[in-house]
């Protein structure tokens, strides 16, 4: 078994610097800090992707929707959804990917 208090994972640098709590082939998590008024610009990823707010508010926007998302939120998206992720005030993310990498991640696949 293995635990961690998401409250109290350092993520120094905010987003630019997330931080990896497991990663095997069945999924990968990462706890992301967002500063006041720091962004995930648009993007996707190749795997299942799903966000939890831990701590914080943040604003989400995929497929034309805009959600004001809240600590306690799950926000799921599908491989190759565009979304974006900001937050006025800062927040806590914990991010799951699903399987890990997925097909087609890394381009030599």
């Amino acid at each position: 078994m293995e635990s961690w208090d998401l409250t109290a994972v350092a993520t120094p640098g905010g987003s630019r610097s997330p931080v990896v709590l497991h990663s095997e082939n069945e999924a990968r998590a990462v706890v992301i800090g967002l500063e006041p008024g720091q962004e995930l610009g648009e993007h996707e990823v190749k795997e299942n992707a799903f966000l939890i707010v831990v701590e914080g508010v943040v604003q989400v926007a995929a497929g034309g929707q805009t959600l004001d998302a809240g600590a306690g939120t799950l926000v799921r998206f599908d491989p190759e959804e565009r979304h974006a992720v900001s937050s006025r005030e800062g927040a806590r993310l914990l991010l799951l990917l699903a399987p890990w990498p997925g097909e087609g991640h890394y381009r030599d696949d």
